[in-house]
């Protein structure tokens, strides 16, 4: 038994996924208004991960080689420039998500291209539905559990309702999955300067 058992631990697969995170009073006011959503239209699928901005959707990694995913990842970070990000408003992909809204800027699609390129080159990782539509860069305030019916109700609340934040993304966040929600696997910082 013993020999099948390392067996299984040598070919586990872990699930990560890449993201921007913001600073702490940022995430802050973000599970706010998760928790507003939990509470009001019991919706709390987005409050497994702390607030973030996805750049690499989740993928499986084998346990055994963590090392050199974290290596590849870092070498990518230090090659890239923290960015400014800016949070505005409320979107929403109808009938389940609303989320707060991250402007398109030419920094930051250029960094989740850049980072979709390294990893199907480096890592041979590629993710099919983000071939299939454009990028959209979000907060996550509700999805999945967000029933259409709370939908149709929350949205009308948010669709006008104003936010306005700011920070500077200064490094690259790896998450990883415990099988019960999202933490922070390892912070990985860019190395150029701010542009």
């Amino acid at each position: 038994m013993e020999p099948q058992s390392s067996l299984q631990k040598a070919n586990s697969q872990h699930r990560f996924f890449i993201a921007l995170l913001p600073p702490s009073q940022i995430q802050d006011k973000a599970s706010e208004i998760q928790q507003y959503f939990s509470d009001r239209y019991d919706s709390r699928a987005a409050q497994k991960s702390p607030p973030h901005i996805t750049l690499q959707p989740p993928f499986e990694w084998p346990a055994a080689t963590v090392e050199s995913l974290q290596t590849s990842l870092a070498a990518f970070a230090m090659r890239h420039s923290a960015l400014p990000i800016t949070l505005s408003g409320f979107g929403a992909f109808p009938p389940r998500v609303i989320y707060i809204n991250v402007l398109k800027t030419p920094n930051l699609m250029s960094l989740q291209q850049a980072l979709t390129v390294h990893m199907e080159a480096k890592l041979n990782i590629v993710d099919q539905r983000s071939r299939r539509r454009p990028y959209t860069p979000h907060l996550t305030i509700a999805f999945r559990d967000l029933k259409p019916s709370a939908f149709r109700k929350a949205w009308p609340e948010f669709a006008t309702r104003s936010l306005h934040l700011q920070f500077m993304a200064d490094q690259l966040t790896l998450l990883i999955h415990t099988g019960r929600r999202w933490i922070v696997s390892q912070a990985l910082p860019f190395g150029g300067l701010a542009g």
